[in-house]
This record gives structure tokens, sequence and C-alpha cells, in this order.
């Protein structure tokens, strides 16, 4: 028989409505229940497209005898993460405490009252790698509750005391000096740490897992830009390149997988998340505006048609990710043999000029495989290269290899597809809208922008309640729960970008309205902001977490839309928060540049004197051509079609624009930096003056 989760929308939590295991959702009715019962709770938080989510749902909530435990001794609860990411912060702090570690799937045991006592992340059915099995570790806790039960109520006070404590410590943060120029001081200190901690032999940070680190590869482009340092710049084109060449990228599919488990690129976790490619397509196109690699185009867009035909919605939303399980394989969908290859195109391996053995050279498969046996495609020869072998030019290469990816993709098409979780994420859907908004501009697609202005459509008119507040989920057809900051934070600076290739007042006025939303509800008094607002859920506390991860933190993505507010509108109230969120973060910044790097680009913004550029009459075209042809991340614009001066509501809802005429009928531009402006210009050649500074 189904269990309680039957009724929810996740998809996660769908996957565990069979299970055995009498399943609570997140909610009053399953602290009720431990009450009344008398009787711990388990905790259970992972996410759809989390690999050792699923082992150990096979392994132990599908077991009937584990289950059973489960039900007698325990109130068994499950989270996702993705949409309860409260919930996930807290109880992961707690974990992290407790074991000085973390990771999903989360297991944690709490009092009726909520507070944890032991914890840790996958646990096996059998002992094993150190672990007792998970029935062992319910029979040791159910054995613990009933003889030593004020010993583990206690526990739980004192870890939930001490978590409590450290929030309270961090809000009651004595008075915090404004930003001075001097905190350029900060980006220098966080730039040279990257540096030395730069892996210069397989691009990125870190060694194994590796990760893409898309806010870093941004802020180092942009101290690239600040600074003209060519050694900044090969350390983005170097990991872009890797990542692009390696078994991270799906390169018949087009998008990138979540991680790899080696250093060099090479073998995936299989999902895909929606998060790394809207960021991923963001940097790869800002990388392409800087050095014109035609490789990075390509990227781009083939990461944003993937979401187009996999991760679309067709009202216009946008999906979470896709799985890495397939037949109960990871990566099964991805992988190659030699034999399938040759059965998919043209030739054999015994003939040196078919198409099959030229795939097969330039993407390193081969008998024994790289991955199980079989082979994950990663660039191992270049076109170039392979030019001297096959005959014809590195062009000539190229256009056949992306014939026959495109009949390998349909190939791949008839297998077994990986699940996809089509649940839609306001904030992970602003990541994207920003990316196909930014698109659109900068590579003249209009397909693009009719992309994200149907996502904007589908988001603020499916995805908000009451008083324009947002929801934080939407599944076929039911919104759902309080927003969280970050959606609010990427929503507005999606609508931003939207409104920059649209130059529609509507999405000014939208992210305006967003913006105004996180300073009645999400502030802190002491600076910064809260990740859950005034009136959200009482839980053990308020998180507020400000480390960049997998994605930017909520903090520092509101603090960025505040400070390019400021630049539109020359409202010191959204100087004053972004600044004052900035300034509380100087000593993460310059110590821990990996974990704050999105922070580290809004200061760079703030501190670079942002310029505002306001473009006012019939033609703006080329204007804007000329500022897209390159990457200028500190630059804002607005422009509208007008012959006059720009007065009354349509300057208020763009106050940039207000009192700008177009001088003699003919399209002008207005340049400003840091509250001074220079002379109006009207032609292209004088803009480009004034902008090449």
């Amino acid at each position: 028989m189904p269990n309680r989760l039957a009724s929810e929308s996740s998809p996660y939590l769908l996957q565990h409505a069979n299970n055995p295991v009498d399943w609570y959702p997140w909610g009053p009715d399953a602290f009720t229940a431990a009450r009344t019962l008398d009787k711990p709770i388990f905790l259970s938080v992972g996410y759809s497209a989390c690999h050792w989510c699923h082992v150990m749902e096979h392994e132990s909530f599908e077991n009937e005898a584990t289950a059973a435990l489960m039900n007698e001794h325990f109130i068994s609860i499950k989270v996702d993460r993705e949409e309860r990411p409260d919930v996930d912060a807290i109880y992961m702090k707690a974990v992290q405490a407790m074991t000085e570690h973390g990771g999903w799937p989360m297991s944690v045991f709490l009092t009726p009252d909520g507070e944890p006592f032991y914890g840790g992340t996958y646990f096996p059915d059998q002992p094993r790698h150190g672990l007792p099995s998970f029935s062992q570790l319910l029979d040791h806790i159910a054995g613990l509750w009933d003889a030593h039960r004020a010993e583990l109520v206690d526990s739980g006070k004192r870890l939930s005391a001490a978590l409590i404590q450290t929030r309270s410590q961090s809000e009651s943060q004595c008075a915090i000096p404004a930003l001075a120029p001097a905190d350029t001081a900060i980006l220098d200190a966080a730039t040279t740490g990257l540096i030395r901690n730069f892996d210069s032999t397989n691009g990125g940070w870190g060694t194994a897992p590796k990760f893409p680190q898309p806010a870093v590869i941004e802020f180092v482009l942009r101290r690239h830009l600040a600074t003209g340092d060519e050694a900044l710049l090969d350390m983005v084109t170097s990991t872009l390149t890797a990542m692009a060449h390696g078994g991270i990228y799906d390169h018949l599919g087009g998008g990138f997988h979540r991680y790899t488990v080696d250093a060099v690129w090479l073998v995936p976790h299989f999902e895909k998340m929606l998060y790394d490619n809207a960021q991923l397509a963001r940097v790869y196109l800002h990388a392409w505006q800087v050095t014109g690699d035609p490789l990075y185009r390509r990227i781009v867009e083939e990461a944003l048609d993937y979401v187009v035909r996999e991760m679309r919605e067709p009202a216009g939303g946008f999906f979470s990710a896709q799985d890495a399980d397939t037949e109960g394989e990871e990566g099964r969908y991805f992988v190659w043999t030699p034999a399938e290859i040759v059965a998919v195109l043209d030739g054999s391996l015994d003939d040196p000029a078919s198409t099959a053995r030229l795939v097969m050279q330039a993407y390193g498969v081969t008998p024994g495989g790289n991955f199980e046996g079989k082979s994950i495609l990663n660039v191992v020869r270049s076109p170039e290269d392979l030019a001297h072998e096959h005959g014809g030019s590195s062009d000539e290469i190229e256009a056949r290899l992306a014939q026959a990816r495109g009949q390998l993709l349909t190939a791949r098409g008839t297998r077994v597809r990986p699940s996809t979780d089509d649940k839609v994420l306001t904030g992970w859907n602003g990541l994207m809208l920003s990316a196909f908004a930014e698109a659109a501009r900068v590579l003249e697609r209009d397909d693009y922008r009719m992309i994200a202005e149907a996502n904007a459509e589908f988001v603020l008119s499916q995805l908000r309640g009451l008083g324009g507040r947002l929801l934080r989920t939407w599944t076929a057809g039911e919104a759902k729960l309080n927003g969280y900051l970050e959606d609010y934070a990427l929503y507005a600076e999606g609508l931003l970008e939207l409104y920059q290739s649209t130059f529609d007042p509507a999405w000014f006025d939208a992210a305006v309205g967003l913006a105004e939303l996180i300073l009645a509800h999400f502030a802190d008094a002491a600076s910064g902001f809260f990740d859950t607002s005034d009136d959200h859920e009482q839980l053990l506390f308020r998180p507020k977490e400000t480390q960049d991860g997998a994605m930017p933190s909520g903090g520092s993505v509101a603090a960025m839309v505040l400070a390019k507010l400021a630049a539109f509108t020359g409202d010191s109230k959204y100087t004053d928060a972004a600044e004052a969120a900035l300034a509380s973060m100087r000593a993460e910044m310059a110590q821990a540049p990996l974990g704050f790097a999105s922070w580290l680009s809004t200061l760079d913004f703030v501190l670079s004197e942002p310029s505002e550029l306001a473009i006012v009459g019939p033609d703006a075209g080329p204007m804007l051509r000329l500022v897209r042809s390159t990457y200028r991340p500190n630059l804002v614009v607005a422009a509208a079609a007008a012959s006059g001066p720009i007065s009354g509501d349509a300057a208020s809802s763009v106050p940039l624009l207000a009192d700008r005429p177009a001088i003699d009928g003919v399209t002008t531009a207005y340049l400003c930096r840091h509250f001074a402006c220079e002379r109006p210009v009207t032609s292209v050649a004088d803009l480009a003056a004034l902008t090449s500074d």
C-alpha cells in the first residue's frame, strides 16, 4: 500500500511512496505523532538525482525487515532537500557538528521536539567501510531511547542550544565598518589564494572529486578584466577547455554532469542539474565574449539547447534535474562500446577512413573502455591532429564529427532515458532565466529571448501568492511552500538580465518588487539576509547560510541585485543594504575565496564603481551591439525608444532613463560612472571611445 508520500508532489518523495516504511512528509502531523506515541524521529533528507540516496532506498527502505524496525520504533520523515533547503541546512549543520562531515542521503535522529541527537549520511545494509548496518543502527538507537532516553534528550537540547548560540552570535555582531576603497585588498588576497590553489595540470581547483565551480571561474575572469593579468585568463580558459573536452561534458546531448570522481574531468557522477548548467552556460558565454573561442560558444548553445529539449516544461518552466542511473546502472545511458559506435555509423574498425574509427579516435572509445568496460566520450585528439591522418582540413573533420554526434544522439535517444525530476524551483529557474536572457542578447538568438520571456511569464503567474510573494516549487499545476531568499534573489537577478535583453520595463518593475520583498522580509538588522522570511515556519533557528557552494548563496546574489538596482535607480537604500552585507563578509572572502566566490564578484562590482548606460532613441541596435561585443560585468544598461525626454511613469519605472532625450531625434547614449556623467554621444564611434577604458 502507498504510504503518506503518495499525496506529495515532489518526484523524490513520490519515489518513496511505495516503500514499506510508514513515511511522513515534513510537517506538524509527524511531530504530533512522535509526541503522542513517544517515539524518536528518523529524518532522511535527499534529492532525486542523488545516487547514494537511491542505493540506501533499495538496500534499506525497500527492505521489509528494515522497514518493520523503522515503523515499530520511529516516526520516519522523508524530506526533499531541494524543496526544503531550510530543513536541510539546519540538520546538516547538526550532522557536521556531530561527525565533522556531511552529505546526502542525510540520516538524522531527533527527539519529538525536533532536536537532533545522532546523525550521519549513508548507512549500508550490511556492516562495511567501518559503518554499522542501518538495521544495527536502528536497533541501537531504539535501545538507547528505551534505556537512556534522558541522556539522548539532553544531548539533543545541548546540540540545539549550541547551534542556536552560534546563529545568535552571528546575528548580534558589533557594528561593521562601511566598505571603503581599501577593501580592494580583499579582492587581491582572494585572487592570490585562488592562484595558489589552482590545479595547473588539469584546470580547476581541488582534487578528486572535482567540481566545476563556475562562481570561482567567473570571479577570476572578472579579475582578469580588472587587472589585465593574462595568467588569470589562462586559468579560466584552461579550466573551461578541460571541462569541455572531458567526460563531465555530454558530447552528444550537451550540458554538464554534476562533477567527476577523479581530478581530470573524466568520470562523472552522471546526474545533470539545472543550476550547474545555468551557471556554466553563463561563464562559457562570458569567456567567449572575452576570447572569441568558438568552442565556448558551441558549449553555450549546446547546453541551452539541451535544456530546451529535455528540461523545459511546456508552459515555460525549467525542470530541476536528470538522474544518473538507468535500468539500475549509473551512467548506462551515456557510455559506448566500439560495436555500438559501428552499429550507428558507417564503416568498420578495420577501415581507417571510416567515420566510426574517426569518432573513436576523437573521443577515446576503446575495447577496454574507461568506465566499467565501456567508454565515456571525451576529447583525446583534436580535429587538427586527426586531419593529418584522415585527410582534409580541421574544419572538415569537425563537420564529420558534428554529423556523427547527431547520429549517435539520435541512436542514444532509443535507450531507456534517465528519469527527470520535473519539479520547477523558482530560484533555479532564476539562474536559467539569467542564462537564456543573457545568451539571447549576446548571441542574438531570438529563440532564447522568447524562452526567457516565457519562463518569466510562467514563474510570475504560477509561482506567486498573496502580495506578490514567491512560492518555492511547482509540479503538475500545483505551486506550494514559501519562497526562500535564494528564490527572490536569483529570480530578481534573472529579471534584471531579461530587462537588459528586452528593455521591457515590466521585467524591471518585477525585479524591483522582489528586491523590496527581500528588504521587507529577509533583511537581518545586523547585516545581510536570512534564508527564510520573517513569517516562515518556526524551526530550531532561522538559517542564514552565507557560503557559496554549488549554487551561490542567497545573500551574495541579493547583495548583487541590490547593488545593480542602486546603479539603475540611484536609491541609497539599495546601496546601503548591499554594502552592509558585503562588509560583514570581509574575513570570509579574503580567507576562503573558494567558498565565497559569488560574494567576491559582488564586491568586485561594487568597488569597481559600476557604469550606467542609458540609450534613448529610435535605433539603439548599433550601440547595443557595441557594448555587448565583449564582456562588461560592471555595466548596467537601460534603453528606450523616444524622441524627447523620458518623464512621468516611464521615468519612474527605470530612473536611469529619466530626463534623457534623444538629441535632435538621433539615438543618444548617456554613460555615467559613480554619480558623474560623460557628455552624451550620438555615434557608435564616440560611444566606443567612452567605453574603451
